[in-house]
């Protein structure tokens, strides 16, 4: 049965997260919002919203800031243990149009086995710098899946079948800031997990806010294409039969 659920990794995000819960639960979602070992501040916001929204949202709490990656397992784990079938992975900051819901979820509804994942439109607020980074990292999963399948794969947009992808989290020790969205979804690709990939617009976030470190969050990419490129070469066979099969 198709029972899907909305996950919202915060870290620090006082100003946008109550938009964001707000407009997800307008969409009758249940919400799960990770609590990522944010400033007090921001958690005593987390703590109204979530009396305020009573059983309409679930709120985990990790005691230190784990990055988006440890706040989207640990999210996605307790999705699954909820009873949910699929997961709508959206962020807390707004940048993501709220307005796209719907299609992802008819998307995710058609092909329950697919990860739904988004296609960024920008618009002129998002940094060029930012923007020629991810050209680099398709090319780097394209060799890695040797496909073209996944259009986009740093997109934190998207639709998880939530058995596979706990299952592999529980599997794989993946990375646990921003190298987490590209290889989660090169290493359900080589699953055999299928891709579908949808447009939608994307801004810089509403609060001005990114957690994204230039330095650090480079490096971590970096380090997971390099192992992400040695799996690929000893999973060759398997991906050249699938393409002949």
């Amino acid at each position: 049965m198709f029972k899907p659920v909305a996950v919202i990794p915060c870290y620090n995000h006082p100003q946008t997260i109550g938009l964001m819960v707000d407009s997800v639960r307008a969409r009758g979602l249940h919400v799960i919002v990770v609590d990522d070992g944010c400033e007090p501040g921001c958690a005593r916001v987390l703590d109204e919203l979530a009396a305020r929204q009573g059983t309409g949202m679930t709120l985990v709490r990790l005691p230190v800031n784990q990055g988006k990656g440890g706040a989207m397992m640990a999210g996605l784990r307790q999705a699954l243990a909820l009873g949910f079938s699929h997961a709508l992975q959206i962020d807390a900051d707004g940048q993501h149009d709220v307005a796209d819901i719907d299609q992802f979820l008819a998307a995710a509804a058609r092909n329950p086995d697919a990860v739904i994942c988004g296609v960024p439109v920008y618009d002129a607020s998002v940094p060029k710098g930012r923007l020629y980074g991810r050209y680099l990292t398709h090319v780097w999963v394209w060799i890695n899946t040797l496909s073209l399948d996944i259009r986009d794969s740093m997109c934190g947009y998207r639709v998880y079948p939530l058995q596979p992808a706990v299952h592999l989290i529980d599997q794989v020790k993946l990375g646990r800031r921003m190298d987490f969205d590209p290889e989660l979804l090169v290493r359900l690709h080589w699953r055999g997990v299928p891709v579908v990939s949808l447009p939608t617009r994307v801004s810089y976030p509403l609060d001005g806010v990114s957690h994204f470190k230039m330095l650090q969050d480079n490096v971590l990419i970096s380090g997971m294409h390099a192992r992400l490129f040695l799996g690929m070469l000893l999973r060759v066979p398997m991906l050249l039969w699938r393409k002949v099969a």
